[in-house]
């Protein structure tokens, strides 16, 4: 018996809550290693077994119960480590509601940390001493902050596990706020309950069928959902081990990542699709010589375009090291559906299509040869899956649209979660959309547009983000890939493409990085060539090419392009408004 918490249940019933999975694990494997932290990437610094983290949690949670906390949103404020993880999971065990945020750095704008405490109105930070002495004065002169309690986890001694009870919470429990990264509007909170990570936690293990002798390997951001909920909290569901880095590690050092997935065996790792082409570009022979990729089952690939270039690039750069085509996995997901919405099959080879490029630009998928030129291939993301239902909905007339037709992807299973909190307006919009002709719902509707093709989802881009031009449909992503084709100084992964109203016309204006080789080109000749690429490919003109210096085009938390900041900005620019560093509007 744990404080009143049976150590039988523990074991024999199913998990009703993310704490039934720990307490499970901690009791039939509690010496097995749980995560592992690489400093730098690569010396292992901290570990925890089971049984540990199992005692940090409740401690933890012991602290915020005796503080009166049970129930209240905590902000999380942790640089990358294991004592996030005990501290998200501590806010669990204490029955209140986990609010991840990455901790405010030193000369950057705190705007969307003082976002994220008013409109949580979290009663609590959790924090370490080391992250309090650099960033509590700099909250404390938010009026939201001055009221938060600051509980300091270093402080916080695993005796206190001791006086945890166990708060009798259900599945339907609100776990956490997951704030949206914001790319095409303010973040919210998505609320998120036990149930919705539990069942989360079954489709993706339904899909990828990893087992507790699995090894997972992640960089990415622990407060972000993908990190969070498809390593950290999956590692936990399968009671396997996580080897973990922080984000910076990866980024300064792409080899990192690989030799992370080499050296621990490594059966499940996978990032956003650009992370694949920085390890292509960043990764020499040498370091390739000394990896072997034979290990990894499953290369997960999502949270933004999925191109089959990067997965044939990567693939074919390496394959000497063990890489097999078959072990990635594009998958689609979102905050609002937990994290993981759709996914393939284990060990079959990623389904790309070829499709006619005019045909999308009239809701239709038409398939087409790989050698005529109007053509446009895209990545499959799965299918659906068990206990789950995905439509494709016209938005304008919300008719479910046949096969093959392009429209919004809605979606409704057990992984939906509760809404936006305290936003009952955007939650019933959002999250209780029903087909009028039938009556079915509710559906959650994504935002994002796809179709379906022989069981397949296919993603076309973001309702927001579509640009219509005299009539046609145009996906920013596809502009944006061309323009960072067309010329060797932009750099890939950094532009943005949007339209703007000038003279009652939509025009095409497209944001571009330059990287630091630049200085001595002409820009007159960049925009010449930008623009005959997208001439060629699209058939559209760039009215404006906006060209910018690195760092210059805004991005999410986890790397998206937000187009609608680019676009605000951009007015606000032409408009005098704006100082926004860069080469002047080209026209």
């Amino acid at each position: 018996m744990i404080n009143g918490y049976s150590e039988i249940s523990a074991t024999d019933r199913n998990p009703v809550t993310v704490g039934d999975l720990l307490r499970r694990n901690a009791v039939r494997r509690g010496e097995r290693t749980a995560y592992t932290f690489l400093v730098d990437g690569e010396e292992e610094k901290t570990s925890l077994t089971y049984a540990e983290l199992d005692q940090r949690s409740r401690a933890i949670g012991a602290s915020l119960q005796l503080s009166g906390l049970s129930g209240e949103p905590v902000l999380l404020l942790f640089t990358p480590g294991l004592e996030f993880i005990a501290a998200f999971l501590g806010c669990l065990d204490a029955g209140a509601v986990a609010v991840p945020a990455y901790p405010p750095r030193p000369n950057r704008s705190q705007i969307r940390l003082r976002g994220i405490i008013e409109d949580s109105r979290a009663a609590a930070v959790l924090t370490t001493k080391a992250v309090l002495a650099g960033v509590g004065h700099i909250l404390g002169e938010s009026p939201s902050a001055e009221s938060l309690k600051w509980l300091v986890t270093d402080e916080i001694t695993d005796r206190l596990s001791e006086e945890w009870r166990d708060p009798a919470i259900s599945g339907d429990t609100l776990a956490m706020l997951q704030y949206t990264s914001g790319s095409t509007s303010a973040p919210k909170g998505v609320m998120v309950s036990h149930r919705n990570l539990l069942s989360n936690e079954r489709m993706i293990n339904s899909a990828t069928r990893q087992t507790e002798d699995a090894t997972l390997v992640g960089w990415l951001p622990l407060y972000h959902d993908m990190g969070l909920i498809g390593i950290v909290l999956h590692s936990l569901f399968l009671g396997a081990r996580s080897v973990l880095m922080a984000p910076t590690a990866f980024l300064q050092k792409p080899s990192r990542w690989l030799r992370a997935v080499s050296e621990y065996r490594a059966t499940l790792s996978g990032a956003p699709n650009f992370a694949y082409d920085l390890c292509v570009r960043k990764i020499g022979h040498e370091e390739r010589d000394r990896l072997d990729l034979s290990s990894w089952e499953v290369a997960f690939n999502g949270a933004e375009p999925i191109f089959h270039e990067t997965m044939e690039r990567f693939a074919a750069t390496f394959a000497t090291c063990g890489f097999r085509p078959e072990a990635f996995y594009p998958c689609y997901g979102l905050a609002e559906g937990t994290l993981f919405v759709s996914g393939g099959q284990k060990e079959r080879a990623p389904i790309v299509k070829t499709f006619r490029a005019s045909s999308l630009e009239i809701d239709r998928a038409i398939l087409a040869d790989d050698e005529e030129k109007d053509c446009r291939r895209l990545v499959g993301c799965g299918a659906n899956l068990p206990g789950q239902r995905i439509l494709i909905v016209q938005p304008e007339d919300l008719t479910e649209r046949p096969e093959g037709e392009i429209g919004e992807v809605w979606v409704s299973g057990p992984n939906v979660a509760q809404g936006y909190w305290r936003r009952s307006p955007e939650t019933d919009q959002g999250f209780r959309a029903y087909l009028p002709q039938t009556g079915e719902g509710p559906f959650l509707r994504t935002g994002d547009l796809g179709f379906m093709l022989e069981g397949e989802l296919f993603i076309t881009g973001r309702l927001k983000d579509l640009i219509i031009i005299d009539g046609r449909n145009h996906y920013p992503q596809d502009i944006e890939l061309t323009v960072e084709k067309s010329h060797p100084v932009l750099r890939p992964g950094c532009c943005a493409a949007f339209s703007v109203d000038f003279g009652g016309r939509e025009r095409l204006v497209v944001a571009a990085e330059l990287d630091r080789r630049c200085q001595d080109l002409d820009p007159n000749e960049i925009v010449d060539t930008v623009r005959q690429a997208v001439a060629e490919q699209h058939e559209l003109r760039v009215d404006h090419l906006w060209l910018l210096k690195m760092g210059g085009v805004p991005k999410t938390s986890s790397g998206k392009i937000q187009r609608h900041a680019c676009r605000a900005n951009f007015l606000s620019m032409m408009k005098g408004d704006s100082d926004v560093g860069g080469v002047p509007n080209w026209k």
